[in-house]
């Protein structure tokens, strides 16, 4: 019997029981969409994790922190940051750091939290002030408009792509994330009103709300805001907006970006003979001579120098962050991820193997006479075993096929509902599917289905011709 007559023989049998077959191979068709949408999900929050790698400068980048300076809403920690730093990130330490070998730039970055304000919104957003090299080493993917200009005497900002939803009404409260309304703010061609001095800001909301509480004092005493120095707003515009919608994740999505040298002149000219809110003072209270920076973005021009350069800036007194080391600790979390949920998925092929392998031997039962029949006629017992064996792997053949057809329509249900990970904060899909999981899944399944097959096609080999005749 050649291999034809096998595939003809083969595809015949499973033709006669519809039903059986359409149920087993329906088990194989649930068992291989659970393996390949759950190991998805890990991919997926794989692929995030690299594209928010690639934003904050690749592999070859390392994040400096000394001494606490600035405002800022989100903290820099990693496992090189346990101990407390002794020095501050000056203009010095950038110089420093420029002069190590292997290191191609040293950017200082500045954080502040600071307040907009437009019409009857206010917004809360976290400022980072960049040098050019520094913007450009962000991967910053713009929308529209440019990067901020460098050295002059009016911010202008580049926005995240979600800074609009951090705008809320300021009588109600009532924000994007409550009404599903966007702001009536076009901040592309909007100037929005900014506010650098949040505690000068606050105390003067504070004194208005008691002087207009004290109208009716019998002193007539205004209060002390009249004396009170008002807080300075700066009328800034857009000079571009990052790439994707308010619904849209990724790491600039939320944060605001301007001209470091820009800021720093607004900001002694607005604390003039006072400290820069975030900045230190000496003993007496009087701000630093160098300005502070929150950071420093090194490149290295080799990453398998990066380990290197990091232990060099350990020794200066300073904690470092590097996204190797951030990537491999999170690589290894995802790898057990995907493991459990690839686990989970193979506990559904397990049963559909049962499931072939149950109907496997009851092909057997019932066509015990067929077989022994044709071994009568001549045919080999290797024949036969392969009969049994291709018909198990058909089933799990049109199983995985099926399956990874499943898994697609899952996969794209799953972003869809999901906002393409956006409501699960991850930029980009939650669900990626590659072609190689496709492949390895279909292959995995016929494997399954012929693993499962085995057994009983050396039950149909070993059968008694004679007995097998003489079967009713």
């Amino acid at each position: 019997m050649n291999w034809m007559d096998l595939l003809r023989m083969s595809g015949s049998n499973l033709k006669r029981r519809k039903l059986r077959t359409f149920l087993t191979v329906l088990g194989v068709v649930i068992g291989t969409a659970s393996i390949v949408v759950m190991i998805s999900l890990g991919l997926g929050m794989q692929q995030s994790l690299y594209k928010e790698v690639e934003q904050s400068g690749g592999l070859t980048t390392i994040t400096v922190t000394g001494k606490e300076a600035g405002d800022s809403m989100m903290g820099y920690s990693g496992e090189e940051s346990s101990e407390e730093s002794t020095q501050y990130v000056t203009d010095e330490t950038i110089k420093k750091l420029s002069e190590l070998e292997h290191v191609k730039t040293a950017a200082p970055a500045y954080d502040m939290s600071v307040i907009m304000l437009k019409g009857k919104y206010e917004a809360y957003v976290q400022l980072t002030a960049l040098t050019p090299d520094g913007l450009k080493a962000k991967n910053i993917e713009l929308g529209e408009g440019s990067f901020p200009k460098q050295g002059g005497s009016q911010l202008d900002i580049l926005y995240g792509n979600a800074v609009i939803t951090n705008f809320t009404e300021r009588n109600s409260q009532s924000s994007y994330w409550e009404t599903g309304e966007l702001p009536d703010i076009n901040l592309m061609k909007d100037s929005v009103f900014l506010i650098l001095d949040q505690e000068g800001y606050y105390n003067s909301q504070e004194q208005s709300f008691g002087n207009a509480a004290g109208n009716g004092d019998e002193s007539g005493n205004p209060g002390e805001s009249q004396s009170s120095q008002p807080v300075k707003k700066h009328a800034v515009t857009a000079s571009g907006i990052v790439a994707g919608g308010p619904d849209e994740y990724n790491a600039n999505a939320y944060s605001a970006y301007c001209d470091l040298e820009t800021l720093k002149k607004v900001l002694k000219k607005d604390f003039a003979g006072r400290a820069v809110p975030g900045q230190p003072t000496t003993k007496s209270g009087k701000p630093y001579k160098e300005f502070c920076y929150t950071s420093a973005q090194v490149k290295v021009d080799d990453i398998d120098k990066v380990e290197e350069v990091s232990s060099i800036i350990r020794e200066m007194g300073y904690n470092t962050q590097t996204n190797a080391e951030y990537l491999d600790s999170m690589k290894s979390q995802f790898a057990i991820v995907q493991a459990v949920l690839g686990g989970i998925g193979a506990v559904s092929l397990l049963v559909a193997a049962i499931g072939i392998a149950n109907t496997m031997m009851m092909s057997i039962y019932e066509r015990t006479k067929e077989i022994g029949v044709i071994k009568v006629l001549g045919c080999s017992l290797k024949n036969i075993k392969q009969m049994f064996l291709m018909e198990a792997a058909f089933i799990g053949l049109i199983g995985g096929v099926a399956g990874n057809i499943l898994s697609f329509l899952m996969s794209g249900i799953i972003n869809f509902l999901t906002g393409n990970g956006a409501a699960m904060g991850i930029d980009g899909n939650i669900s990626f599917i590659p072609w190689w999981l496709v492949l390895l899944s279909m292959g995995f399944a016929v494997f399954v289905g012929v693993a499962a097959g085995y057994f009983p096609s050396l039950r149909a080999m070993r059968l008694s011709p004679l007995a097998a005749i003489r079967n009713e």
